[in-house]
């Protein structure tokens, strides 16, 4: 994803949004900043490092808040679609930010395995962590490894089980999810838990709100001046695991053959649903290429996927892709 750099009056106007940030917090200037159009927030400082150096997208998904200080918890924190950041100012380098143990507090816990399930000794294989009696295993247990074992997904929180039609296991911080359809990006996936923590107990104030985008004339986000000639768009929810009733927003954002924002493209949807379809449009993608739409989700099933085919025209330029979410409880 191609990064925004803030502008310095775009940097002061966040900082008062945000309220004053006591000095034990990272300090941030404009260049510590990273601007994500597809959910309207930023990521700072010591969060934007350790988004950038321990997994990105793949690991986080998108920003959902600003960092604020949550009071339920005590500590600054900062949202994401899979995770939550947390500043601890007083722990050494590299842990003052650390990943809030969503899946415990989501009251997802299973029973230890039994002794006779436990494996004879760890390996490549089989991973046994007696400090929650669980066993990683074979795919689960590579992307532990590969994608920074205990700092990211803690400890194992049960076997890897059936469930909402995917092999998935839960961790402190995560469920995995294995895609076996999947053939050019990862196998692995992670549950959008971040989006489900908000969907169930929300958060205090407003910090979900969308900021206003970096300046215009930002190199990284100013309409480019040659004609269009391809359109890239891409798509996603805001809540990719919801409930069978409540509110769904579809995130646009449309790209040029120089991969520059196209202002004024025309958005449309088709929401299908196993009992019919129904049909949405959207505001004109804004001058970062940026548009959303927000509707209501009409009872289904558990466990349905509902998919979402988005279509861009720009003058005779047409472009689709898909996006979709699961209805769960």
């Amino acid at each position: 994803m191609r990064k925004a750099r803030s502008s310095l009056t775009v940097a002061v106007m966040v900082a008062v949004l945000l309220g004053s940030v006591s000095a034990t917090y990272p300090q941030t200037t404009a260049e510590d900043c990273r601007y994500f159009v597809e959910t309207g927030h930023y990521v700072c400082g010591e969060f934007l490092e350790f988004y950038e150096t321990r997994g990105e997208l793949e690991v986080f998904g998108y920003p959902l808040t600003e960092a604020f200080d949550d009071p339920t918890h005590g500590l600054r924190v900062q949202y994401f679609q899979r995770a939550r950041m947390e500043w601890y100012p007083d722990n050494p380098d590299p842990y003052r930010v650390q990943l809030g143990l969503l899946v415990d507090e989501l009251g997802y816990h299973f029973p230890p395995v039994r002794p006779e399930q436990i494996p004879a000794s760890n390996s490549a294989l089989h991973h046994h962590f007696p400090e929650t009696g669980h066993v990683v295993s074979y795919a689960f247990l590579d992307y532990f490894r590969a994608k920074g074992g205990l700092d990211i997904f803690g400890y194992p929180r049960s076997e890897f089980m059936y469930e909402s039609g995917y092999i998935i296991q839960y961790f402190q911080r995560v469920r995995m999810e294995w895609h076996p359809e999947v053939v050019s990006d990862p196998q692995m996936r992670l549950t959008n838990l971040g989006e489900i923590y908000i969907e169930h107990f929300g958060i205090s104030g407003n910090y979900d709100k969308p900021l206003p985008s970096p300046a215009l004339g930002d190199p990284y986000t100013s309409t480019s001046g040659s004609s269009v000639t391809e359109l890239y768009i891409s798509a996603s929810v805001r809540y990719a695991v919801t409930g069978r009733q409540g509110v769904q927003t579809v995130f646009v954002y449309v790209t040029d053959q120089w991969c520059q924002p196209v202002q004024g493209a025309a958005v449309k949807m088709t929401v299908h649903y196993q009992s019919s379809d129904q049909h949405y449009e959207f505001n004109p993608t804004n001058a970062s290429g940026f548009t959303r739409h927000g509707f209501d989700i009409l009872l289904s099933p558990p466990g349905q996927k509902v998919v979402i085919d988005a279509t861009v025209t720009y003058g005779d330029l047409t472009a689709t892709t898909q996006t979709l979410f699961l209805p769960w409880w």
